[in-house]
């Protein structure tokens, strides 16, 4: 019988390289998550199994039926793939947990490290000390405390807070003094080095690398003089630096689901490459034309943006899918593609965990297999063909990066597509516009900022359409987070593609899906999903440190604390609708409590701010003193026992009883420590009270007056509390505010274990987002909103 297929049939697509692209990026995620032995034993297990297997099928040549060979292959290339990836993993893993860097790392032993830049510095929002930089390096040589050396090509991860490792350039040589410590783990770093001291420069960058320095440089002096939302966008739009994009501003593009376009990601590339394609049809370029000028697009963005890893992976998938579109075989492009994710994942295993290699596969795919057949469909019903391209793009990228968007966030975003659309004719010209001013900044820098001053237009109608897009009420649905939620959403959206091909499903489908947002609709209009009604208390995501909110009525609030940075704390506001502050407390002047005092005054009427009877530090107090007379606050103080009514919130003064002094912190052991009533439920706000100011307020006001349903754990959930104080409070809920990634340890996981033992709810901002207490019936209840995206390190 003749095994040519009949003319007009539709031939299942290759799968063979799909099995062992897959295969191999799973297996290498799980090495990184099971070290180097595990990923070893499963290389051994794998290789008998996938020799058996292609043995088994050669053997039997000319006799299996084609299902079955076809299928046969496919299993022997899933073998393949696990055998490659953990063969590569398995390698780097041995490297990264070399012994003796192992051991410094455990001992958090003072090093000397000579390493190599891999990416630009970038600042953590939410490390624990102000102006903390993250910079990927690569160790050449590490020399212990005792001064034995060590030389391992191993990934280290250093934090510096020295503004002079700002100005670093990939591929620069340094010298750095300071501690190791150990790495979180899933990834292929070795080592974590915190320094405080700049780095000694040895030699100079390439000159690639200096030239795209120079012309990044002078975009962003280009976009110096612009306001600061557009000015910070631009940046992203063309180069990907996002260093001085408001965190509002992020919020806002990833409510809408178009956080791609101010980073270097595949699905930024995906939507670049659309562009372009849109645009040479519309000039009715041929095929070979419009390949050209995406390559060249390409090529471009790759020396602008520079070459470091994320680049080289974004343009990788781009130029897969441009090869696979220009040869006009569509058939072909799952095979390229998987080749392309099989490259990467061997060269670099660490690429298997990186949120951003998978939404740059998963938006390459959706562009080359979803939106062409989309596309095809919506002009065979008339819609033209521009039209037609500028739908599917955008609606297939976004469907493929769903479920990891959703995983990440835990929300789906309803108004991505919508957003993504309106957004389409503003990315080329702020795009061009920038390129242009980024490269006639060196000669001529008054051509450059009128170059960015056009550019900036565009750029402000993206914003706009961010932060429009952001407020509706019904604009994203909270989702399961983690893995579990990504994983649900990919389970439904390829029951929805396989099903939708059927007409009759296809038309229940849409019916459903018109029922659901009709019914939903509304309902999010009366009750919005945040703030949830009935809530008592917020605390706020803001990173290492605090800003709480208690609900006078509507729009207006009592604010405790505005964290380290403005834009945080106005954030979480805008997020509650508060446009009056009544009353501001400030705890402390740590510049965690305080740094983001702007913010709480930024668009709103801030009436009294209630400040403690220690003035320490001097430079806390100075930047809320200025903030007060700038907008006109009254300036407030008070002592123990004094009481504060504001509206339906009433305040009651506990701490500190008297002046504390020569213990841990003064500062912190000083704060103002309130126990507020809202509704009826008791909250304790403790600030950054440690073990003796907790001790005196015990001895003073006695088990009754502390006890609350809420408490807000002392500074970040830190080791010094005094359990008689948190036995004497008895909360149902602890709320702990604390930022991802800081260095203190924060919080403490043997007092978490305590609390939950004790049967209490613990809430932690660095984990859960903005937290809210809610009455419910005769109790509490917690509602979380999740991490932005801004806040995580």
């Amino acid at each position: 019988m003749s095994e040519h297929p009949v003319v007009g049939e539709t031939q299942p697509p290759d799968l063979r390289l799909a099995g062992l692209a897959v295969a191999a990026w799973l297996t290498a995620l799980v090495g990184l998550h099971l070290g180097a032995r595990v990923v070893l034993l499963v290389a051994g297990a794998a290789t008998g199994l996938t020799a058996i297997g292609a043995l088994h099928l050669l053997g039997h040549l000319g006799r299996p039926r084609v299902v079955v060979r076809r299928y046969g292959w496919i299993g022997v290339a899933v073998g393949l793939g696990v055998v490659c990836g953990a063969a590569a993993t398995g390698a780097r893993l041995v490297v990264r947990d070399a012994p003796p860097i192992r051991a410094l790392a455990e001992q958090h032993a003072p090093v000397t490290a000579d390493l190599i830049v891999r990416d630009d510095p970038r600042p953590i929002r939410s490390a624990g000390r102000p102006g903390m930089l993250l910079v990927s390096t690569e160790l050449v040589q590490l020399t212990g405390p005792a001064g034995g050396r060590v030389h391992a090509p191993v990934r280290v991860l250093t934090l510096a807070t020295d503004p002079a490792w700002r100005g670093l350039l990939p591929g620069q040589r340094v010298t750095a003094e300071g501690r190791l410590g150990v790495p979180r783990g899933g990834d292929l770093t070795a080592a974590v080095l915190s320094t405080t001291g700049p780095p000694v420069r040895h030699g100079v960058p390439s000159w690639a690398q200096r030239a795209a320095g120079t012309l990044r440089a002078g975009l962003q002096r280009a976009c110096a003089p612009l306001p600061d939302e557009p000015g910070g966008l631009l940046p992203g739009l063309v180069v990907g630096d996002t260093s001085r994009l408001p965190p509002a501003v992020e919020e806002d593009f990833q409510a809408t689901g178009m956080t791609h376009l101010n980073a270097v990601s595949g699905s930024n590339v995906a939507i670049v490459v659309g562009a372009v394609l849109l645009l040479a049809r519309w000039a009715r370029a041929g095929p070979w034309l419009a390949a050209g000028l995406c390559g060249l697009a390409l090529v471009g963005f790759v020396i602008l943006v520079r070459p470091s890893p994320s680049v080289v992976r974004a343009a990788t998938m781009g130029a897969i899918g441009l090869a696979a579109l220009t040869a006009g075989r569509p058939r072909a492009a799952l095979p390229a593609l998987a080749a392309a994710i099989t490259v990467l994942v061997l060269v670099d295993p660490e690429l298997a965990g990186d949120a951003g290699f998978a939404l740059s596969v998963l938006a390459t795919g959706g562009l080359l297999l979803l939106a062409p057949r989309w596309r095809d469909g919506l002009r065979r019903r008339g819609v033209p063909a521009g039209l037609a391209e500028a739908l599917a793009v955008p609606a297939a990228a976004q469907l493929a990066c769903g479920p990891v968007v959703a995983g990440i966030s835990g929300t789906v975003s309803l108004v991505a597509v919508p957003a993504n659309l309106l957004a389409v004719p503003a990315i080329a010209p702020a795009t061009v516009l920038g390129v242009v001013a980024a490269t006639v900044s060196p000669l001529w820098p008054a051509g450059a900022e009128f170059a960015a001053w056009l550019a900036s237009w565009p750029a402000w109608w993206l914003v706009v359409i961010a932060r429009q897009g952001a407020r509706l009420p019904a604009g994203t649905l909270p989702w399961p987070g983690g893995v579990a939620g990504a994983l649900l959403l990919a389970g439904l959206t390829v029951a929805l593609l396989v099903a939708v091909r059927r007409p009759l499903v296809r038309r229940l489908v849409a019916v459903v899906g018109v029922a659901v947002l009709l019914g939903a609709f509304p309902v999010r209009l009366v009750a919005s999903g945040w703030p949830p009604p009935g809530w008592v208390v917020v605390a706020c995501a803001v990173g290492q440190g605090d800003a709480l909110v208690l609900p006078v009525d509507a729009g207006r609030a009592v604010v405790v604390d505005a964290g380290p940075e403005p834009a945080a704390v106005d954030g979480c506001l805008r997020r509650l609708g508060v446009r009056e502050v009544p009353l501001l407390v400030v705890s402390h002047f740590h510049a965690d409590h305080v740094g983001g005092v702007a913010g709480v005054f930024r668009g709103r009427r801030v009436a009294a701010v209630l400040t403690p009877p220690s003035t320490d530090p001097q430079s806390g107090r100075d930047l809320v003193y200025a903030a007060a007379t700038i907008g006109r606050a009254a300036l407030l103080s008070t002592v123990a026992g004094a009481r504060h009514p504001v509206g339906g919130v009433d305040l009651l003064v506990l701490g500190p009883p008297y002046p504390l002094a020569g213990t841990r912190s003064d500062p912190n052991n000083n704060s103002l420590v309130l126990r507020a009533t809202v509704g009826g439920v008791r909250i304790l706000l403790s600030g950054d009270a440690e073990t003796e100011e907790q001790h005196a307020i015990l001895a003073r006001a006695g088990p009754e007056q502390l006890r609350a349903e809420v408490l807000k754990i002392a500074h970040h959930g830190s080791a010094y509390q005094d359990m008689g104080f948190l036995d004497a409070v008895r909360p149902a809920v602890a709320l702990v505010p604390v930022g991802t990634g800081n260095t203190y340890g924060h919080p403490n996981l043997g007092l978490l274990a305590r609390l939950g033992r004790g049967g209490v709810r613990v809430l932690r901002t660095d984990t859960d987002g903005d937290v809210a207490a809610v009455r419910s019936g005769a109790g509490l209840a917690v509602v979380h909103r999740g991490v932005p995206p801004g806040r995580r390190s």
